[in-house]
């Protein structure tokens, strides 16, 4: 499971479906509706902010503005339309971690979305806007593999 904090926009088309598709996981997670993955790293930040469906579905609503802006159509019946603006903070080097994650993946799978973004400087990576940015290293969450 991935649940990126890095804004949706400089996910490749694979990467923005599984961020739809574990997001929606995570959801079920997060309201009790499915076992496993309820120890999950990535749920962390979820289920300790004050409204985790809240917040999920805030999340995955900035994934599906970004799916619809590219011409997708994910099912909006199965997420709330909630707009939370920087309400979980995510460190600088948890995004430059993601960032480099992400490259590396696209690497193999979408050259074209590769060239447009190996040039993205790193320090200005956005997060997806359920995230404030603050500084730091990559979260003690995280399960590094770089």
């Amino acid at each position: 499971m991935r649940l990126w904090s890095i804004h949706p926009k400089y996910l490749d088309c694979k990467g923005l479906v599984a961020a739809w598709r574990e997001g929606l996981l995570a959801k079920k997670v997060l309201g009790g509706k499915a076992k496993g993955y309820g120890n999950h790293p990535q749920l962390l930040r979820f289920k300790n902010y004050e409204r985790p469906l809240d917040l999920i579905d805030a999340y995955l609503f900035q994934i599906y503005l970004e799916a619809n802006r590219r011409g997708y159509s994910f099912d909006f019946s199965k997420i709330r339309s909630i707009e939370l603006i920087e309400v979980v903070t995510v460190t600088n080097g948890q995004l430059e971690y993601e960032f480099f994650h992400l490259l590396k993946k696209i690497e193999r799978r979408d050259k074209k979305k590769f060239d447009e973004l190996k040039g993205v400087n790193v320090r200005t990576v956005k997060p997806n806007p359920v995230f404030k940015v603050i500084d730091g290293d990559v979260e003690c969450w995280e399960r590094q593999s770089l």
